[in-house]
């Protein structure tokens, strides 16, 4: 169980006190694996749940979590400014601001709706609010009004397009209060799969309260940018029924530290890196070390430059290293009980070491150069594919230009959907596949 320090929403005065909240949970940085639903996966989620309930029950226990979250965030809050949109989301938003007004806060609500165009759930959460005494509004608070906190309840999972009109003036005014914004369910503009923005207005949030699930676009792409600190509250839902899109991973399992006394480097496997050409020998330096440092046995770093094994023959800060020029080239038996890092600042230099370690080796990360030599040279992809069918293991790690070269296409369309650009190229080479950049994706 999880302590929120907060007020309770319809206890009576202002004293912060701590509550346990167990459905409120914060996300990062993630202690154990969350599963991720998309947009279509999560109403499917509120479909089943919406079907159970009581009419209007997931909508209150939204309007609940959010409004509990605020008072934790903000417990001496004198006034919160709402943004509520025409839909669910802007529902959500009303809930709260009857929950918030209930327990002695001043509220404000810009809202964006039309009484007689909304669903049955917004449309009690809006009589709720009323009933309480909300000031609900079509307007803006003015430049000179004292704010302690927003909440940004506009739009959620549920638009497509780019916001525009009064919508895209409302979110730009939120972005002017930077530093004091929750998001309900995702930042408005933001997309709930990709993490990109739909257009030039899109919230950046101090935090996130998702709902429900957990949305893919809240940890990859832009997303971490505009999310801020992200929670959850799952709203007592059946969630694991519907299966997830992806996984967010927490800490990685550290290596396993009990060895026995009478064992040697020699008991634990070899590394092999391959790369680092004049001028980038740090690449397979850096490489060489984590190796290490995650437990191999023995390293070997096969430096591309004629003169690496003069230059680089010792490293001052992990001396255990050892530099083998033309490692690469050693006999077959070698090479086909190896683990081996290639292509790690190795320039053009690495092509030719490609052919034999792509046929020989059983356990092949490819990075860097090795992964732009393949997007220039169809036969070492038609090597690569074939790896699979004899069952040597391969883990490709592009940056997302080196993801667009071998896809063919441009790095704009690698980023506009990271998730889907790593499936199409785990289905075009057979490997698994780790996207790096903000919210690396594995696949």
């Amino acid at each position: 169980m999880r302590y929120v320090k907060h007020n309770h929403p319809m206890a009576s005065g202002r004293t912060s006190h701590s509550v346990p909240t167990p459905s409120i949970q914060r996300i990062l940085p993630a202690t154990r694996s969350w599963p991720l639903h998309g947009a279509v996966a999560t109403r499917r989620i509120e479909q089943r749940s919406t079907a159970v309930l009581p009419a209007h029950t997931l909508m209150r226990r939204a309007g609940d979590a959010v409004a509990r979250l605020c008072l934790a965030l903000v417990p001496h809050a004198g006034r919160v400014w709402i943004a509520a949109g025409p839909g669910n989301n802007g529902g959500d938003g009303l809930e709260a601001a009857a929950r918030l007004q209930a327990a002695g806060v001043r509220v404000q609500v810009t809202w964006l709706g039309d009484e007689a165009r909304l669903p049955a759930d917004a449309k009690d959460a809006l009589a709720r609010a009323q009933a309480a005494g909300v000031s609900i509004s079509t307007g803006l608070p003015s430049e000179a009004e004292v704010i302690d906190f927003a909440i940004d309840a506009l739009l959620g999972i549920g638009t497509t397009r780019a916001p525009d009109g009064p919508m895209a003036s409302v979110i730009q005014h939120l972005d002017r209060l930077r530093g004091r914004v929750l998001s309900v369910d995702l930042p408005s503009g933001l997309h709930p799969d990709t993490g990109q923005p739909l257009g030039d207005a899109c919230v950046h949030a101090t935090h996130t309260l998702a709902l429900l699930t957990l949305k893919p676009g809240l940890f990859t792409g832009s997303g971490r940018d505009h999310a801020g600190t992200v929670w959850l509250d799952q709203l007592a839902s059946d969630s694991d029924s519907e299966p997830p899109d992806a996984w967010l991973h927490g800490a990685a399992a550290s290596v396993a530290t009990t060895r026995a006394h009478a064992l040697h480097k020699g008991s634990f496997g070899d590394v092999a890196v391959v790369g680092g050409v004049s001028g980038m020998r740090g690449a397979a330096v850096l490489a060489a070390r984590a190796a290490h440092a995650a437990g191999a046995g023995r390293v070997f770093v096969d430096l591309l430059d004629a003169h690496g094994a003069s230059g680089e023959g010792i490293d001052m800060l992990r001396p255990e290293l050892m530099f083998a020029s033309g490692w690469s080239g050693r006999e077959a038996a070698v090479l086909k009980r190896s683990t081996v890092v290639c292509g790690c600042g190795g320039g053009d230099a690495v092509r030719h070491t490609l052919p034999r370690l792509l046929s020989l080796v059983p356990r092949l990360v490819l990075d860097a150069d090795a992964l732009n030599s393949m997007s220039a040279d169809s036969s070492l992809l038609a090597l690569l594919r074939q790896r699979g069918g004899r069952q040597q293991a391969t883990v490709l790690t592009p940056h997302p230009l080196e993801a667009a070269r071998l896809l063919g296409c441009s790095t704009h369309d690698v980023q506009a959907d990271r998730l889907a650009a790593a499936r199409r190229l785990v289905e075009s080479t057979g490997c698994v596949v780790v996207l790096k950049g903000s919210g690396s994706v594995t696949a």
